[in-house]
């Protein structure tokens, strides 16, 4: 039953990451803005290529945790990586959606003014990476919160 979970927590977390990660690469956008031709794709943005990158580092993660043994002290400095995991695509969400918001609303006290009006296709591909993004946040850390619970009923058995 465990190596059920195991394995469930993994495709899960898989398949979430791997998902917000694919939608982000694949957001690219050709438009023309007074005659002139522009393009707009995720690698453009710094802190999209991080989103991508941390995004796929969790998706390949998730498949090298099923190698570590249960119960073993590789599976503890696992639990530690997956909190810091968690951070690093926490962070990754969060830059991707304040880049978002600028390109989106723009900012005034900056002097930069929202792009999204002509690239819409562009920007609802990027808000749906960051939702699947949020998602797949939201999966790792349940899953984090099981792990804790099956180490302290190993390390306390309290109930």
């Amino acid at each position: 039953m465990a190596k059920v979970h195991r394995l469930m927590n993994a495709v899960l977390r898989l398949a979430a990451a791997a998902a917000a990660a694919v939608v982000m690469v694949t957001s690219r956008e050709t438009t023309s803005f007074f005659g002139i031709q522009m393009e707009a794709k995720y690698s453009y943005t710094p802190s999209f290529i991080f989103f991508v990158v941390a995004y796929a580092v969790a998706a390949a993660y998730s498949l090298l945790v099923l190698a570590v043994p249960a119960g073993s002290a590789l599976s503890r400095f696992a639990l530690t990586t997956d909190v810091m995991l968690g951070m690093v695509l926490a962070g990754a969400v969060a830059a991707a959606g304040a880049i978002s918001d600028i390109a989106k609303n723009g900012n005034s006290h900056a002097g930069w003014l929202p792009v999204c009006g002509q690239i819409h296709a562009y920007c609802n591909h990027v808000m749906a990476a960051l939702i699947a993004g949020f998602v797949a946040l939201a999966v790792h850390f349940v899953v984090v919160m099981y792990s804790l619970h099956i180490v302290t009923d190993v390390i306390c058995p309290c109930h």
